[in-house]
């Protein structure tokens, strides 16, 4: 790896005094220097998180429900199983050596220890804008890898700039998995491997389903300029020629213990393949080379999000090239969230777009050059079955899905501001009004937050559907409901919307803590009642997943449903926009996308005739 190079926006800063109530730990890099000092995972309060627990649960039950509810919440706090559970779940947070307290738990639970196959339930992708200057394949690929490096470098020798929000420092131990990692199949549960990046200092190119290993340096550790990654992968295109091989690649779809068993199979199958195996899983990431050209962004989202499930390979980050110059980003989400890999995306895009990259000199020195190196398997027939089924439980799974994307562009964060208004709260609210267009009731709604300013700490859920915005909905959908109403619930439901984004970040949600109280019960223990009341798994049947990441780099953005009959929502608000990718087992999406329009029309409109009605009144005063 080659001498550090950075922008602005990820140099180390020298000189900078820790914040108030951190410190700078000096055996650490730059990177981690923070590390030590940052607070640990509160438990919250069984009393808080009980209140919290029943005002949310309060607008998805009837009067009768929530009555029963209430009573189990009351006799649950008031019981000594929960005091004690509440005691265990306190020591472990306490122990010096458990930096999170539900760091391990989480991990494990909702990826390593999930079974069902990574893409379409847990990978998530993101689309780039186009680079008018490299419309050829190979060329964007090239200078895609080429603003990488100096990216990788920082984070190999920990010399990145620590994320900040409100100047405290958030944890940046999960960088360590951007880079030369995979996940690996694994019963019961998977585990992350790490290589070191400057023995494994490659990439591994898939076009037409085959592999190729392609150094990132020469042979005397010259990091190879963009023309001389160009060339190579030129190659990589030349040698891969027409036809497709065997979809090894779609193995890494299945189901985690049918991919665990195949990968067996795969290496008894000749001893060629545990060497071929590790070339691909110790590369600095996949550069997947499409022989498609999608032009419309639902058809890029499409082809990113899952693509042919065999030029893949789903256990590592993926950056994705098609035919006509378009790219895109494909996260392996087990390790860590989309914040640090959206980081390393918007580093891409914005070097390359402000000219910021050192492409290297131009011209190729051929005889500097090592040949890319096809990566084979060997392969018998027990393979073969596997191949086979992969793809066809493959085709299976992504044929029941769809993905719509509405870019909204009748206003974005610029219009929503001159109302004072939270905007994420505000993109919330529209969609708690389209869901109740669609289903006449408020949608149970996931909204994902970051919880990283504490050690190992990684999300929360916002509970996004609230007795305000339930009022909101109703009030926008009672034609004889007044504006100046509507306006004032609508304020009241963004209100409560940040005073419950506020605590989640904070790491005073509920769902986080009742996972952490369920996981203190020993062996042969009775499960709480508030556990079994029905209420407890309707709160959390997330049908909305929602999640917000926005950026001028990223084109669109995406990731699936999490429960059958619900909807992945991820969105983006831009200065004049908002975006909103729709992913369902073909839930009638395209009119929860047209009904998302509407609401968000009507929401500007409503607020617009309120506005316009108390300068009105106010004038007459």
């Amino acid at each position: 790896m080659s001498k550090t190079r950075s922008l602005k926006t990820s140099a180390p800063r020298r000189n900078d005094a820790p914040p108030p109530g951190y410190s700078v730990d000096p055996s650490a890099g730059h990177m981690l220097r923070y590390q030590a000092s940052l607070p640990r995972l509160p438990v919250p309060t069984l009393a808080s998180t009980t209140s919290k627990y029943l005002e949310t649960v309060r607008p998805h039950l009837t009067d009768a429900e929530f009555k029963r509810t209430q009573s189990v919440a009351k006799s649950f706090l008031e019981s000594p199983q929960a005091a004690e559970l509440q005691k265990r779940l306190e020591g472990r947070a306490a122990d010096p050596n458990v930096k999170n307290w539900i760091s391990d738990w989480w991990n494990d639970a909702a990826y390593m220890g999930y079974r069902d196959p990574v893409v379409v339930f847990v990978s998530y992708f993101y689309l780039h804008l186009d680079d008018p200057r490299r419309r050829d394949p190979a060329k964007r690929a090239a200078g895609l890898l080429k603003a990488i490096l100096p990216f990788r470098e920082l984070v190999e020798t920990q010399q990145l700039e620590p994320e900040k929000v409100r100047s405290m420092p958030l944890c940046m131990a999960s960088y360590k998995w951007l880079f030369h990692s995979t996940r690996l199949p694994v019963k019961p549960s998977d585990t992350a491997v790490k290589f070191d990046a400057k023995t494994h200092n490659h990439v591994v190119v898939v076009r037409k389903n085959k592999f190729f290993e392609v150094p990132l340096a020469t042979a005397s550790g010259r990091e190879l300029s963009a023309d001389e990654l160009e060339a190579q992968i030129n190659k990589v295109i030349l040698l891969a020629g027409e036809d497709r091989a065997i979809p090894i690649g779609a193995l890494t779809s299945e189901n985690r213990d049918n991919w665990t068993d195949a990968r067996e199979a795969l290496l008894k199958a000749s001893p060629a393949n545990a060497k071929a195996l590790e070339r691909i899983d110790s590369a600095m990431l996949i550069l997947c080379l499409d022989d498609t050209k999608p032009v419309s962004r639902e058809d890029a989202s499409w082809q990113l999000w899952v693509g042919d499930g065999r030029n893949r390979w789903f256990d590592k980050h993926q950056l994705i090239v098609f035919q006509n110059g378009k790219s895109g980003f494909l996260g392996e989400h087990s390790c860590m969230d989309g914040t640090p890999t959206l980081r390393l995306n918007e580093f891409i895009l914005a070097s390359l777009a402000a000219n910021k990259v050192d492409l290297g000199p131009p011209g190729v020195k051929a005889d500097a050059l090592v040949e890319p190196k096809e990566v084979k398997f060997e392969v018998d027939d027990k393979v073969k079955v596997y191949v086979k089924e992969a793809e066809k439980n493959f085709d299976e799974l992504v044929g029941k899905h769809d993905l719509h994307v509405l870019h909204y562009e009748g206003y974005g964060k610029d219009y929503i501001k001159k109302f004072k208004a939270s905007p994420d709260a505000w993109a919330q609210l529209v969609k708690q009004l389209a869901f109740h267009k669609m289903f006449g009731r408020p949608g149970v709604t996931y909204e994902s937050a970051q919880t990283r300013k504490y050690q190992l700490g990684r999300t929360e859920v916002i509970r996004a559907a609230s007795n305000e915005s339930k009022a909101f909905a109703e009030a926008m959908l009672n034609p004889d409901e007044t504006d100046a109403n509507r306006a004032a619930l609508f304020r009241k439901a963004v209100t409560r919307h940040l005073q419950y984004a506020a605590w989640a970040a904070d790491g005073q949600g509920v769902d986080r803590h009742f996972f952490g109280l369920k996981k203190m019960l020993k062996e042969g223990e009775p499960i709480p009642a508030i556990y079994t009341d029905e209420a407890f798994s309707k709160s959390s049947h997330w049908q909305l997943s929602t999640s917000n990441l926005s950026s001028p780099f990223v084109d669109n953005w995406g990731y699936g449903e999490v429960v059958p009959d619900g909807y992945g929502l991820s969105y983006s608000i831009g200065n004049n926009f908002i975006r909103w990718t729709i992913t369902s087992t073909k839930l009638n999406t395209a009119d929860l996308k047209h009904y998302l329009a509407e609401a968000a029309t009507e929401t500007k409109e409503m607020m617009e005739r309120a506005a316009k009605a108390a300068e009105g009144a106010k004038a007459k005063l």
